[in-house]
């Protein structure tokens, strides 16, 4: 692995953790509004989207180390209507520059609910085409077995929705501590929408854990009968990287698994949200470091067909 790889490792990761956000916190905020109004649910989502956008931006200025010349990295987007690469670039760039204008529209109240709405809807759509080109870029090499597969799509996706569920478990226990510090998250609402935002980001997690554990063994089974070059990427991983294959499926285990299990659990009785609160930090670092080294394995895995 050189310079460029842990750039596009970087990049990848922090770039699904972000449409994963995004979509996420949509789907949490709104249903926060139907359940305490659009006042109480803005409280905890206008700080958790603050940090969703620098996330966003460090992937994108890390990725340009991924160029031999980075001066000239807008010449990439020139090749739209044949590369999935120049589509992988638009779309980030659409989803920052869409995710920005939102968060500001959002935070300062500019426009109608209703306009705000559009452009989040729009932020999502443009997330949801950056992490399909992401995984095209791969999936659409031959010549490389270990990502030409259907899997690479999936797990993109899972790992896309297991840290944005996290990620904003994480942000949501944030906010409300920062809330709650300032005199500001006393009322009843707040906690139960802090506490039933955790225990159903906590099913998301244990439900994507599910789907990585099932696309695992498929992954590793078409390895093992796709030919020597696939045989040859199984053997990175197993041989050459076993130990990190299986810290990293320990650290997810325990993250999306294990804690989520105690989180969901102790949000049902709503008791302990200290407790409650440091697991879902827990969480969220073992599952990210899990997922840095299954992208770090995902590029580790390279052995292509033919001549370099």
């Amino acid at each position: 692995m050189n310079t460029s790889e842990l750039a596009l490792v970087i990049f990848t990761i922090a770039a699904q953790m972000s449409v994963g956000a995004v979509l996420v916190l949509g789907g949490v905020h709104f249903f926060a509004t139907r359940y305490a109004g659009i006042e109480e649910a803005d409280k905890l989502s206008d700080l958790a989207l603050l940090a969703i956008g620098p996330v966003m931006v460090f992937g994108l200025i890390v990725s340009v180390l991924h160029l031999g010349n980075p001066i000239n990295a807008w010449r990439a987007i020139t090749n739209i209507g044949t590369s999935w690469l120049s589509r992988e670039i638009l779309f980030g760039i659409l989803f920052a520059g869409a995710g920005f204008l939102f968060t500001l529209m959002q935070w300062r109240k500019i426009g109608s609910p209703g306009l705000r709405n559009i452009v989040a809807l729009a932020t999502a759509a443009f997330g949801v085409g950056l992490v399909v080109s992401m995984a095209m870029v791969y999936y659409t090499l031959p010549s490389v077995p270990a990502w030409n597969t259907w899997t690479t799509l999936a797990s993109f996706f899972t790992t896309t929705l297991l840290l944005g569920a996290l990620a904003i478990s994480t942000a949501f226990v944030g906010s409300y501590t920062y809330l709650h510090a300032r005199g500001q998250a006393e009322s009843e609402k707040q906690r139960e929408i802090l506490v039933i935002t955790l225990r159903w980001m906590a099913l998301v997690a244990l439900v994507m854990l599910g789907l990585q554990f099932i696309i695992l063994p498929l992954y590793m089974g078409y390895l093992a009968t796709s030919g020597p070059t696939a045989e040859q990427s199984a053997a990175i991983l197993i041989d050459e990287h076993g130990v990190l294959f299986a810290t990293r499926l320990l650290l997810i285990f325990l993250g999306a698994g294990i804690f989520s299990i105690f989180i969901y659990t102790m949000s049902r009785s709503n008791r302990n949200l200290r407790l409650m609160s440091t697991l879902v930090y827990g969480a969220f670092a073992l599952v990210l470091v899990g997922e840095v080294i299954g992208r770090y394995l995902f590029y580790a895995s390279f052995a292509r067909i033919g001549p370099l």
